[in-house]
């Protein structure tokens, strides 16, 4: 009382709040929740270019300090989610395909940080949750575009792996050109990459050399052959229209925000717990939608599509999850 009887009320009142503001702001500041990601491959490739996008969105916020890592070999994995362990990062995000084990060993090892993996298994409490861009609803729906754009009713599929993140992918496109071309059939083939242009490319001419007039581009590369031979192209996980004109007459499309904003909103409210976030890819989430070129699509085919993705988001039509591995037609 006697140091505010020497200045006066309303000054009292504007320290008060000074320093509130300043308090404020520096709890903000520290209450960033730190963001590790880990990546085998270069974040401009598709699939890793969409966590990417995600954990910059949010570190453009303001709410996450985000650091990554990316082009690190499988045997280089572990090491590197220890240091950033170690580091203090509080999220740890990456993909763990084909080394499950010794990521699950990491995350047993600190159990205080928060894991988010994108993996073929199962979560494991309590700090290691997966996902994975499940985006077989828009799939269908560019098969059903596919489908009714073919004239020779054969279609190419170029895949990297054929696990099943790529195949229910595959599968789902080819239930959704049945639809629509209950004629067509299909070349599918594998590369055993995850990124190799040259080989994507050259499988793709083969196919078109056998009369395939669409192209299913799960990689890069295919875009590339269908621009060169003027064929036609369905789009997989990011929107590369502008990239290949003429070209693209559809891309299923995967969006990671309403993943990545649900994990970070979970490890600062101190709610992260071992869970499967793939939900967060579907439509109904905001994790997957279609592009269509309207320029290349006829409109009947575009109305076509509009009523099947409506009836997906109302919940009237369930596209089938297949995980198996897609075959060429005989």
């Amino acid at each position: 009382m006697k140091f505010l009887g020497l200045i006066t009320r309303r000054a009292a009142i504007a320290a008060v709040l000074s320093v509130g503001a300043l308090t404020s702001t520096s709890v903000a500041a520290a209450e960033k929740l730190k963001v590790a990601a880990i990546y085998t491959l270069p974040v401009e490739q598709q699939w890793v270019s969409r966590i990417h996008k995600a954990l910059n969105a949010a570190q453009d916020r303001g709410e996450i300090e985000y650091l990554y890592s990316e082009n690190v070999a499988n045997n280089d994995y572990e090491r590197v989610m220890r240091e950033y362990a170690e580091q203090g990062q509080q999220l740890i995000v990456g993909e763990v395909f084909g080394l499950e084990r010794a990521a699950r060993k990491v995350a047993k090892d600190y159990q205080e940080t928060a894991f988010l993996m994108g993996s073929s298994f199962t979560p494991v409490a309590p700090n290691f949750s997966v996902f994975d861009n499940w985006i077989h609803e828009p799939s269908y729906l560019s098969g059903i575009v596919a489908g009714a754009m073919s004239e020779n009713n054969l279609i190419g599929m170029v895949g990297g792996y054929a696990i099943p993140e790529v195949n229910r992918l595959m599968n789902a496109f080819m239930d959704g050109a049945r639809e629509a071309n209950p004629d067509v059939k299909f070349m599918v083939n594998f590369l055993d990459s995850w990124y190799d242009p040259p080989k994507a490319k050259e499988s793709a001419f083969a196919m078109m050399d056998a009369g395939a007039d669409i192209m299913y581009a799960e990689r890069f590369g295919v875009s590339d052959a269908a621009v060169e031979r003027g064929v036609k192209a369905i789009g997989n996980v990011i929107d590369t229209a502008a990239d290949y004109p003429d070209t693209i007459l559809a891309s299923a499309l995967w969006h990671m925000e309403a993943t990545i904003d649900k994990a970070v909103a979970n490890v600062a409210l101190g709610r992260f717990e071992a869970a499967d976030y793939g939900q967060y890819s579907f439509m109904a989430y905001g994790g997957g939608s279609l592009v269509i070129d309207s320029a290349l699509v006829p409109a009947d085919v575009v109305a076509k599509v509009k009523a099947r993705e409506a009836e997906i988001q109302d919940g009237l039509f369930r596209v089938n999850v297949n995980d198996a591995r897609p075959v060429s037609d005989k």
